[in-house]
């Protein structure tokens, strides 16, 4: 496997790892030391930019790229729905939108839950972000191509008019298309990673904008706060800044991996979490969920707030691997592999040097028919899984589960 590509695996495992760590701990420092979602959809955007370059080689359409990543990606949502959908039934969901339903097959927009399942439903804004950014990719990319700043910068435009002119939109759908837009950018910087376009910028210039950016967007958080006083991504303009400016480093310089090959624990936790990144993303939050009702069945906070945070995220981190070992093979599959309980590296894991990018040739390689052509919370409206049961004692600081992070919450209309 190249070195790039293994790159991009640690990327999207740091991206998992934080985002799991974060829903048990919410720390700023944690949300500002990496903006997964951002990183994660940068990632995406770079590898859907490949999938169709290859279509495009091979004649074929780019209708199939698409169908194949929706493949790869729908199996595991099914099942989730195929758990979660009835036990919010069996739990008090006495008058469901029947008919939204078919988003828990489809995500063409969030899927609905009661509270019980509220934080089943939670982390399902990302698949329905990325099944759109893969739908418009074959047009993002063509437009790309052409015009490469003006389409970088054109959805962060659109996503500021959305925040301060009132479009009339129903709520499903201001939400839907503000979350794209504010991704758009950093599913586009993949593009221009594959395409060699961000090698060639040079390395003090790709400083000054990514600091620019991420300086820019800390300012503005600080200045202009949400109402609720929530952290950067409840500002979906300045969240989306800053992921740009932040996956914007990562993405200009690929560092060697190598030594990640000799690191056999470690490689191996990559392949992993790689091999299994829909499941635990989808996954992540009923486990924390249940944890906490675990720990505090087991008054855990007998063992003080570390403790007890300590001893929840590791039943978390246990009940998260029974569902990996349980259903992970559904990935296998759903990726035309043979299912395997516990994916590990093969000799084609090891890094070899590979060569530079070749800087893209639009009339020669791409003509008409490139026109055709992966993870892992709701906003405000995000409701919390179930309450823990009271106990006489009064226990220590739970962990948080106060607010599923990532996804921008402001609310897509203007301010009164």
């Amino acid at each position: 496997m190249a070195a790039r590509e293994r790159y991009f695996d640690l990327l999207r495992a740091i991206a998992i790892a934080r985002v799991v760590t974060y829903h048990m701990f919410p720390l700023t420092a944690l949300e500002l030391g990496f903006p997964s979602m951002g990183v994660m959809f940068a990632l995406g955007g770079s590898l859907m930019a490949l999938s169709l370059d290859k279509a495009a080689a091979r004649a074929a359409q780019g209708h199939t790229v698409i169908i194949s990543r929706l493949r790869r990606l729908l199996p595991a949502l099914w099942v989730l729905g195929a758990v979660a959908v009835p036990v919010m039934l069996l739990h008090g969901w006495e008058d469901p939108p029947w008919a939204q339903l078919l988003f828990w097959v489809l995500p063409l927009a969030d899927p609905p839950s009661n509270e019980f399942g509220a934080e089943a439903a939670g982390p399902l804004w990302y698949l329905v972000t990325y099944l759109w950014l893969v739908v418009f990719s074959p047009g993002l990319l063509w437009l790309y191509r052409r015009a490469p700043l003006p389409v970088l910068v054109a959805p962060l435009v659109l996503l500021g008019l959305m925040l301060v002119t009132p479009l009339g939109l129903p709520e499903l759908v201001e939400r839907t298309a503000g979350t794209v837009l504010a991704f758009a950018t950093s599913w586009m910087l993949g593009f221009a990673h594959r395409d060699g376009h961000l090698r060639r910028l040079p390395g003090a210039a790709t400083v000054v904008i990514a600091v620019a950016c991420v300086v820019g967007a800390l300012a503005w958080w600080q200045a202009y706060p949400d109402d609720e006083g929530g952290g950067i991504t409840d500002l979906p303009l300045a969240y989306a800044v800053f992921s740009a400016g932040f996956t914007l480093m990562l993405l200009r310089w690929t560092p060697p991996t190598g030594w990640l090959a000799r690191a056999r624990f470690l490689d191996a936790l990559v392949t992993l979490i790689n091999a299994r990144a829909v499941t635990i993303y989808l996954w992540h939050n009923v486990a924390i969920t249940a944890a906490i009702v675990a720990g505090n069945a087991l008054e855990l906070w007998n063992l003080g707030p570390v403790g007890e945070q300590g001893g929840t995220f590791l039943i978390a981190l246990g009940l998260l691997s029974a569902v990996v070992l349980m259903i992970g093979w559904v990935e296998d599959v759903s990726a035309k592999r043979p299912p395997r309980l516990l994916p590990r590296p093969t000799a084609a894991s090891t890094p070899e040097p590979a060569p530079a990018p070749a800087p893209h040739q639009p009339q020669a390689a791409h003509g008409p028919a490139a026109h055709h052509g992966s993870v892992a919370t709701h906003g405000p409206a995000a409701a919390h899984g179930p309450a823990a049961p009271h106990q006489p004692s009064p226990p220590g600081p739970a962990p948080a589960t106060a607010r599923i992070e990532d996804q921008p919450t402001q609310r897509l209309t203007p301010r009164p």
